[in-house]
């Protein structure tokens, strides 16, 4: 979406709300690389929390991603404290993209796109086109969550740290690009250009 309106019907550019995604994990990988993993973990939990209430202050609304990820991180940061096992932390992201596929897969399964309740406002796709496209990203989560199991499980923990970093976001942006010729293949042909017919 280009613009978000907040309450009082003021826009906001999407590039405050991909900040406000953005500077959690960008606070994480600062705070590792000088103080650790466990410490990382704290301030990522209360940085998330933070983007929480920042994304409703500032854009009017906290999005069910966010609150769902806000939730997991407090989740699995805190038994990373509880049982001083780093772990918890390690397994989030395969949690939180488990989750994403499943509510996507059963939203599909009964029926209902939520992913063009999320992105509707930002594509005009037919209704194949938002099938195709929720199958996609389902599988792209599911791939993420193993990706990230055999990264956490096989490599070291600073290995894994920059793939959380950079390797999913980058791999993220590249499935996006991939799915532009699906987008064009299954665009509603806009109709702002054309004239009335003649009365």
């Amino acid at each position: 979406m280009s613009n978000v309106e907040k309450p009082n019907g003021a826009p906001q550019p999407s590039g405050m709300k991909t900040i406000i995604e953005m500077v959690p994990l960008l606070l994480f990988g600062a705070a590792y690389a000088v103080y650790g993993i466990k410490a990382a973990t704290g301030v990522l939990m209360v940085a998330t929390v933070v983007s929480l209430a920042a994304s409703y202050f500032l854009l009017g609304h906290m999005t069910p991603m966010l609150i769902t990820t806000t939730v997991l991180v407090v989740g699995f940061g805190s038994l990373t404290f509880l049982f001083d096992d780093p772990r918890f932390i390690k397994m989030k992201p395969t949690a939180v993209n488990v989750l994403f596929a499943g509510v996507l897969g059963y939203g599909l399964f009964t029926g209902r796109l939520f992913l063009k309740k999320l992105l509707g406002e930002a594509l005009e796709l037919t209704g194949e086109g938002w099938r195709q496209l929720t199958t996609r990203w389902i599988g792209f989560f599911l791939f993420l969550a193993l990706l990230n199991e055999i990264v956490w499980r096989t490599q070291s923990e600073t290995t894994w740290v920059n793939f959380k970093l950079f390797g999913i976001l980058g791999l993220t942006f590249a499935f996006m690009i991939a799915q532009v010729g699906l987008l064009k293949r299954h665009a509603v042909p806009s109709t702002s250009g054309q004239k009335s017919p003649p009365r």
